[in-house]
């Protein structure tokens, strides 16, 4: 089982904790990392992209001019796709892009992004991660200890308001819960720091 060390808020170190094998301790599958980065960033496209067809362009009411006699090819409306201001063929229309992968395919992936950062030795676990009011200072004073200069996931056990609020106007620093953490966040970050109830939240749950 891979050994970090646990630290407090001070930056201190207070001990050691054992990572579970299962999660932590695996080889990372890149594909499969691959594979969830692409549908979670597909998940998050608007898909809010429209065009009209020639039903809904404006004008075109009646016929150009007459079918036979001119010389001319015959038209049916000044708003068909061959025309300037006509409508669009196979345009974009507002559309869902999000799909799921096997259930075991995702969990597969956050262990793997999981252990990648253990690999990097890229990941902190915080004995606790308290603060009795909102306070950017507080939270900057904690990543200051912690010597962590650079984008940061901070994962707690449940969402603490206090912690959120702290985190919230600090660059490149994003806190989630332990049930909301995701590949695309662990990834995305430099530096993976988590509590120690989160750690064994975590566990329990992808074990």
């Amino acid at each position: 089982m891979p050994k970090v060390a646990l630290f407090n808020q001070n930056g201190s170190q207070v001990g050691e904790i054992e990572l579970n094998d299962a999660v932590f301790g695996i080889e990372p599958n890149k594909h499969v990392l691959f594979e969830a980065v692409v549908m979670q960033r597909a998940s998050l496209r608007q898909g809010t992209h429209k065009t009209k067809i020639r039903s809904e362009v404006s004008g075109g009411g009646r016929k150009p001019w007459r079918q036979k006699g001119t010389g001319r090819a015959r038209q049916g409306s000044i708003r068909s796709p061959q025309w300037r201001g006509g409508g669009t063929v196979f345009g974009p229309v507002p559309r869902s892009y999000s799909y799921k992968l096997p259930k075991k395919v995702r969990r597969l992936a956050i262990k793997s992004a999981l252990s990648s950062k253990v690999l990097e030795e890229n990941i902190l676990v915080l004995e606790n991660l308290v603060f009795e009011t909102p306070k950017t200072k507080d939270f900057v004073g904690v990543l200051k200890n912690l010597s962590v200069d650079s984008k940061a996931l901070v994962v707690t056990a449940d969402l603490d308001e206090n912690v959120a609020l702290s985190a919230r106007n600090i660059p490149g620093v994003t806190v989630v819960a332990a049930n909301g953490i995701n590949v695309l966040d662990v990834l995305n970050h430099d530096k993976l720091i988590m509590t120690k109830a989160a750690v064994e939240k975590v566990e329990e749950v992808l074990a």
